[in-house]
C-alpha cells in the first residue's frame, strides 16, 4: 500500500487533538505585529491580533508560507518514502498553494490541493484525505475525490461587525458605516474560492447566530450528515453553547465538531465570528 502524508496550511483551523488523532503536520503562515514575525498556531494568539488592532487601528500583516519553507517540509517525508497530499487555503486568498506547486515541482510526489476554502472548510479535506488513505487509496485516487468533494463544501460565517474586513481591504467604509447604523450582522459565504455577502441579520448575536444556522440547516434533505465544523473566533460562551445545540436539534450529524478560528482567519473576520461548515450530498 502507499505510503501517504497529510500536510496542511495552519489555516485550516483544526484542533490540536484532531492534528494528532489524524497525524496531520501543520505548516504555519506568518503574522507579523510591527516588525516582529511570529508563526501562525505556534507563538501568537488571536487575542494578541486583537491587542495589536486596538492599539494601532490596523490589523497584522499575513504572509504566505514560502516555496522554500514548502520544499524544507516536504522533502524529509518524500525521502522516507512518502507520498505527500497537502491542503492549501484558496489560491484566491493568498499565495500559498502557488508557493506548494513550486515546491512540489522541486521535490517529487508531492499533490498541492487547492481547497477553493478556507479554515476548517479546508479542515475538512484534510480530514477527509486521511481518512481516505487510511482505507487504502493511491495519492492519484485521493487527489480526484479530494477536487472532486471540495465543490460540495458549504461554508459561510456570520460576524458581529465589519470592521476587521474593512481594515484587511475586503470591505468598504461605507458598507461598515450602513451595517452599523441598520446593526446588522452580515454573512459571509465562500463560494468559488472567494467570500460574498449573503443574508443581512438583526438582534443581539445569539439571535443572529441561531437565525443564521437555522437559515443554513433547517428544513435541508441535501446534507451530507458525517461531520460538521461549528468554527469560531472568540466570543461569549454561551452563544457558541447555543450554536452547538441548535445544530444538534436541526440535524443529525455523527460528528459535531467545534474549532476556534486560528490567527490568519481571525485577524480578517475578527471577534464574535461563527460559521457552521459541511459537505453537501
Amino acid at each position: 500500500m502507499e505510503k501517504i502524508k497529510v500536510t496542511c496550511d495552519s489555516t485550516c483551523d483544526l484542533t490540536a487533538a484532531l492534528y494528532s488523532a489524524y497525524d496531520i503536520t501543520v505548516l504555519p503562515l506568518g503574522i507579523t505585529l510591527g516588525d516582529q514575525l511570529y508563526a501562525d498556531g505556534v507563538d501568537v494568539t488571536v487575542q494578541d491580533l486583537y491587542a495589536y488592532a486596538d492599539k494601532t487601528g490596523t490589523l497584522p500583516k499575513t504572509s504566505a508560507i514560502s516555496p522554500a519553507e514548502y520544499a524544507a517540509a516536504f522533502r524529509p517525508w518524500v525521502e522516507q518514502g512518502y507520498s505527500v497530499i497537502h491542503i492549501n487555503i484558496s489560491s484566491d486568498m493568498s499565495a500559498c498553494y502557488q508557493n506548494a506547486c513550486l515546491a512540489a515541482q522541486e521535490v517529487e510526489n508531492v499533490y498541492p490541493i487547492d481547497s477553493r476554502n478556507l479554515s476548517s472548510g479546508s479542515g475538512h479535506l484534510a480530514l477527509l484525505a486521511v481518512e481516505l488513505a487510511r482505507e487504502g487509496k493511491s495519492a492519484g485516487e485521493i487527489v480526484e475525490i479530494l477536487n472532486e468533494r471540495k465543490e460540495k463544501l458549504d461554508v459561510s460565517f456570520v460576524l458581529q461587525h465589519l470592521e476587521y474586513l474593512r481594515m484587511g481591504g475586503r470591505c468598504s467604509g461605507v458598507a461598515v458605516l450602513g451595517a452599523n447604523l441598520l446593526k446588522l450582522r452580515p454573512e459571509i459565504r465562500v463560494q468559488d474560492g472567494v467570500m460574498s455577502v449573503g443574508t443581512k441579520y438583526r438582534g443581539s448575536m445569539q439571535r443572529s447566530v441561531c437565525d443564521y444556522i437555522r437559515g443554513r440547516l433547517e428544513g435541508r434533505t441535501d446534507l451530507d450528515l458525517k461531520r460538521i465544523f461549528i468554527t469560531h473566533s472568540p466570543m461569549s460562551r454561551e452563544v457558541v453553547d447555543a450554536a452547538v445545540a441548535l445544530v444538534k436539534e436541526l440535524q443529525p450529524f455523527e460528528e459535531v465538531l467545534e474549532t476556534d478560528a486560528g490567527s490568519t482567519i481571525g485577524s480578517h473576520c475578527g471577534p464574535d465570528c461563527l460559521g457552521v461548515l459541511f459537505f453537501k450530498k
